[in-house]
C-alpha cells in the first residue's frame, strides 16, 4: 500500500472548525447581546483562517499533548490576534474599511465600541488562560510560564512594539532587513509563541523547543512576506496605492521576495526533519503558507 498524501486543506479546515466551536463556546453568542458583545462576536466568529491556534494544536500534538488541554491557549492567542486586527483597522492606525470580506469592526459599530471590543478581547484571553481548571490540569507553575510567554509576545517587546515601529517607518530608510525586524515583532511574535505554547504544553525538551522556535520564526516571516506579495497583486489589479506603507515587495522587489520565501520554507522543513512523518502537518502548513495564493 503506497504512502497516502497528507491533505493539508482538509487538516486546516478540520482544525478551523474545531477552534471555531471552542471560540463559540467561550464567547456564547445569543440574540440578547449588548452592542459590545455583538462587536466582539462579529470580529471573532464567522471568519479567519485560525492559523495561530492551528499551529498551537499541530505543535502540541507532535509532542503528545491532548487537544482539549491545548485548546484554551490556542483560543486565547486567537482572541489576542483578533483584538490586534480590530485596533489595527482603526482610522488612527491603518484606517481599513474592510476585514475578512466584511466591514471592519469600527465601520459596523463605531470607533468607541471597536476600541472597547479590542480591549475586551485582550482581557478575555487572559481570563481563559488563567482558568483554575487548567491550573489543576497542568500545574500553576506551567500556567504561569505560559501566560508570561503569551504576554511577552503581545507586549511592547513583541506585537505592539512592532505596530509602533511600523508607525515610525517613514522617518528611516527602509531596507529589507529593517522590514524583517519589524515583521518578526508585528506578525512573527504571536505566530512563534503559538508554536512554542504547543511545545511547552507537550513537555518538549529544550532542544526541541529551540527547533520549534526557529521553525515558527521562519514560518512567521514567510507568512508576512506572502501577505505582502498578495497585497501587491491586489494593488496592481485595482491600480490603487495601498496606503503607501512600505512592505517587503515594494522594498525588495517581487523576485527577491519570493526567493526569500523559498529560503524560509527550506529552513522550516530542515527544522522538522528529525521528527519524520509525525511532523508532516507542520511541514505541510509551511508549504501551504509559502505557496498560498489567497
Amino acid at each position: 500500500m503506497g504512502h497516502k498524501a497528507f491533505d493539508v486543506q482538509r487538516y486546516l479546515l478540520e482544525n478551523k472548525l474545531f477552534v471555531d466551536r471552542a471560540l463559540d463556546h467561550y464567547l456564547k453568542p445569543n440574540h440578547k447581546m449588548s452592542l459590545l458583545r455583538q462587536a466582539v462576536c462579529y470580529s471573532v466568529l464567522d471568519g479567519g483562517k485560525r492559523f495561530r491556534p492551528t499551529l498551537t494544536l499541530a505543535v502540541g500534538e507532535l509532542f503528545g499533548a491532548k487537544r482539549r488541554v491545548l485548546l484554551s491557549f490556542a483560543c486565547a492567542i486567537e482572541l489576542i490576534h483578533c483584538y490586534s486586527l480590530i485596533h489595527d483597522d482603526l482610522p488612527a492606525l491603518d484606517n481599513d474599511d474592510l476585514r475578512r470580506g466584511k466591514p471592519s469592526c469600527h465601520k459596523r459599530f463605531g470607533e468607541a465600541i471597536a476600541l472597547l471590543a479590542g480591549d475586551a478581547l485582550l482581557t478575555e484571553a487572559f481570563f481563559i488562560m488563567s482558568d483554575p481548571r487548567m491550573a489543576r490540569l497542568l500545574g500553576a507553575p506551567l500556567i504561569s510560564k505560559l501566560i508570561r510567554e503569551v504576554s511577552d509576545a503581545a507586549s511592547i517587546r513583541g506585537m505592539i512594539g512592532g505596530q509602533s515601529t511600523e508607525l515610525e517607518l517613514i522617518k528611516h530608510k527602509v531596507t529589507p532587513a529593517v522590514l524583517e525586524g519589524l515583521d518578526r515583532l508585528k506578525t512573527g511574535a504571536l505566530i512563534t509563541t503559538a508554536a512554542r505554547v504547543g511545545a511547552i504544553i507537550g513537555g518538549a525538551a529544550r532542544k526541541d523547543l529551540d527547533r520549534v522556535t526557529r521553525y515558527a520564526q521562519s514560518l512567521g516571516l514567510a507568512f508576512q512576506i506572502t501577505d505582502d506579495i498578495l497585497d501587491a497583486h491586489e494593488v496592481s489589479s485595482d491600480n490603487s496605492n495601498h496606503k503607501g506603507i512600505a512592505n517587503y515587495v515594494s522594498v525588495a522587489g517581487p523576485a527577491r521576495a519570493s526567493e526569500r520565501v523559498k529560503g524560509l520554507l527550506a529552513a522550516c522543513l530542515r527544522e522538522m526533519q528529525p521528527y519524520g512523518s509525525a511532523a508532516e502537518p507542520l511541514r505541510e502548513i509551511a508549504r501551504h503558507v509559502a505557496q498560498r495564493t489567497e
